[in-house]
Order: C-alpha cells, then structure tokens, then sequence
C-alpha cells in the first residue's frame, strides 16, 4: 500500500489544530480553527476529497483519531461520512484497548509495534493508506521512510509556533514536486514525492 500524507498545513509548517479551537490545545495551542479562513469549497475541498476518495485505508495517532471519532459517526447519513465510517481504519496507539475502538471498522495498532506493523501495511498490495494530522506518527513515518506521497494544504498564515509533521533529526530527504495548484484564498495544495538522492 502507498502511505499518503495529507495535511492542512501553515506558512511555518504548523499543523496543529486546524479545525477549531479545542481540537489540540497542547502547550497552550491558542490558534486552533486557523485554517478556515483559507479554505475553498473547489481546491482545498476538492483535494480533500480526491484523496480520501483513492484510499483504501486510514492510519491515524491515537489524538486525530479520537476527535474524528468523536465527529465522523454522528454525521451518517452524507456521502463523505459514511466513506470516512466505512473505511478500514488504523489507529496508532500504546494507551487505548480494544474496548476503546468506537468508531466502525477500526484496528488497533500498538504503538511498540507500530513501525513493524506499518511497514507490513506498506509492503501489502492494494490502494493507499492515508494519515492525517496525526504530527507525532507523520514525523515518525518520514523518519522511517515510509512516506510515498505528501499532499500539503500550504496556507498563507504564520501560526508562531506549534506541532510539525516535519523530522528534526538533521536528516536529508530530497522531494519533487509532482503537482501545485493555487485556490483564490492564497492555499498551494502541493504534492511531493521523495526524490532520488544525487
């Protein structure tokens, strides 16, 4: 399976809490919500849209994971809710147990397991398996080489601070730039794939 990133991401390469306030107030996060100014329905949504409609699983940290289940369930009823509880989901997690797993069709994966489990995920045959938010476990997979595909929603806004999807570990990982289109609110949708090493 190809594992594709798919972010909401700042000028300054924060992640955290783009959907609302309370959603990670983590170190006194106060910007939470700072990317619906940026969105449009066309490209943003449509980007959104293309790349759940090409998965074929979801992978998720434990903290993404419960706020979208805590969202998606009671939302039955719409084309793109009942995608997103259909799917086969995975969530990457060392605190939650079986008896946490709410929200339809999800798999526990261990998180003293996870790299194990997940490189067995990518090596599998089928469709991608998509992450995202989730900061902590993306870091991790781009560490790990396990990342096909990045899809950054690069949004026209400093944040000053916050939790990246991005390694800090001195390493070098070359991208190419596959494909960019800019929406009317100023938001590049990027996708980048890793590049072969000079």
């Amino acid at each position: 399976m190809r594992i594709v990133i798919s972010e909401f991401i700042s000028l300054d390469g924060v992640v955290q809490a783009p959907g609302g306030q309370g959603e990670d107030d983590d170190n006194g996060f106060a910007h939470g919500g700072w990317s619906h100014p940026f969105f449009d329905a066309e490209v943003v949504g449509g980007a959104f849209a293309e790349v759940t409609a090409k998965a074929e699983a979801l992978l998720f940290g434990r903290r993404t994971w419960q706020t979208m289940a805590g969202a998606w369930p009671e939302r039955a009823g719409d084309p793109f809710a009942d995608q997103m509880n259909s799917i086969p989901k995975y969530v990457v997690s060392a605190t939650l147990g079986e008896s946490d797993l709410t929200w339809n069709n999800t798999t526990l994966v261990p998180g003293a397991d996870a790299v194990a489990r997940i490189r067995e995920l990518h090596a599998a045959d089928g469709g991608d398996l998509v992450v995202m938010g989730s900061p902590t476990l993306v870091r991790t997979l781009l560490s790990e080489g396990l990342v096909d595909e990045l899809r950054l929603m690069v949004m026209p806004v400093l944040v000053g601070g916050g939790k990246s999807i991005f390694p800090e570990d001195g390493g070098l990982r070359p991208l190419e730039l596959v494909s960019s289109v800019t929406a009317s609110t100023g938001t590049q949708v990027c996708v980048y794939r890793p590049a072969a090493q000079a």
